[in-house]
């Protein structure tokens, strides 16, 4: 008997808070999920290590300590490769299945080109996935059980934020390869800060975030070349005070991306992490002044 993805993955998702219960801040990790199941293994031309490296490998633990930090923290147990939650809910390449797609399905989008919708043909560096073709069950599977409950959760946890303090923030942590940002000497940065210029979050926002990771000694860009996929946009409405922004880390500061290990240089940029995490949960904190959310 086939084991479907609601029960390989016990829970899909985890989510921490700290001791005073829910944060106005929350900080989500969509794509460290490093649980494979074999049935997916089996039905891949790739080895795991290949597999791994659509991975933002180890980014649940290098924001772990957020949550000490006084923010709410969010991480995915499912892999990447299996199902990408930072996307519509039917990105699908038709070239993957053996069925028709139904009308509703967006197939024409760039990260479908490239083989990255929401149930991803290839892994980051372009390698086909499958062996053969899948059923449209199959990937509906994924969707239904593991994509429409962590958006759900998700929505609840920044509507519970809300509701209680008046202001939600969330901060969707990424990794990215560095050959990402070294093709071009205007893009050579450690830390990327996405907003989906500017429309996502109120600009004080990453203004502090980028300050205090430039007093680490980090190089920072701004929205290039990463400016925040579907759940930075899709949650982001600072005008009925949900706010979100999308950090994207140099792989290359923590982790040597050949063999996918972590470097000396890991716990490091891991309290670095968790002091802009306690800088910005004061931030926050005065953000929520009831005087200035009156004003607002």
């Amino acid at each position: 008997m086939t084991i479907g993805p609601e029960q390989f993955f016990d829970p899909p998702f985890r989510i921490r808070h700290p001791e005073s219960g829910p944060s106005a801040l929350l900080f989500n990790s969509p794509h460290s999920g490093r649980t494979y199941p074999d049935a997916f293994l089996a039905s891949s031309r790739l080895d795991p290590l290949a597999l791994r490296r659509s991975e933002d490998m180890d980014v649940d633990h290098l924001f772990a300590n957020v949550v000490e930090a006084g923010a709410s923290f969010m991480s995915v147990e499912f892999p990447r490769a299996y199902c990408d939650v930072n996307r519509e809910p039917y990105e699908l390449d038709p070239k993957m299945f053996s069925e028709r797609l139904p009308p509703y399905v967006n197939t024409a989008s760039l990260r479908v080109a490239s083989g990255l919708g929401t149930i991803p043909r290839t892994v980051g560096d372009g390698q086909e996935i499958y062996k053969s073709a899948l059923s449209l069950a199959e990937a509906f599977d994924r969707i239904e059980c593991l994509y429409k409950p962590y958006h759900r959760a998700l929505s609840r946890q920044l509507t519970t934020a809300h509701r209680r303090h008046g202001f939600a923030l969330l901060v969707d942590c990424h990794s990215m390869p560095s050959a990402a940002v070294t093709r071009s000497e205007s893009y050579r940065c450690d830390i990327v800060i996405g907003d989906r210029f500017g429309t996502s979050a109120d600009p004080e926002i990453p203004d502090q975030i980028e300050a205090y990771l430039r007093g680490c000694g980090y190089q920072v860009a701004r929205n290039r070349p990463y400016a925040g996929g579907f759940i930075t946009e899709h949650h982001g409405v600072p005008s009925s005070g949900v706010h979100a922004l999308q950090i994207e880390v140099n792989r290359a500061l923590y982790m040597d991306e050949r063999r996918m290990e972590r470097l000396p240089n890991f716990e490091r940029v891991k309290s670095d992490l968790a002091g802009m995490a306690h800088d910005l949960a004061g931030f926050v904190a005065d953000f929520m002044r009831p005087e200035r959310l009156a004003a607002e």
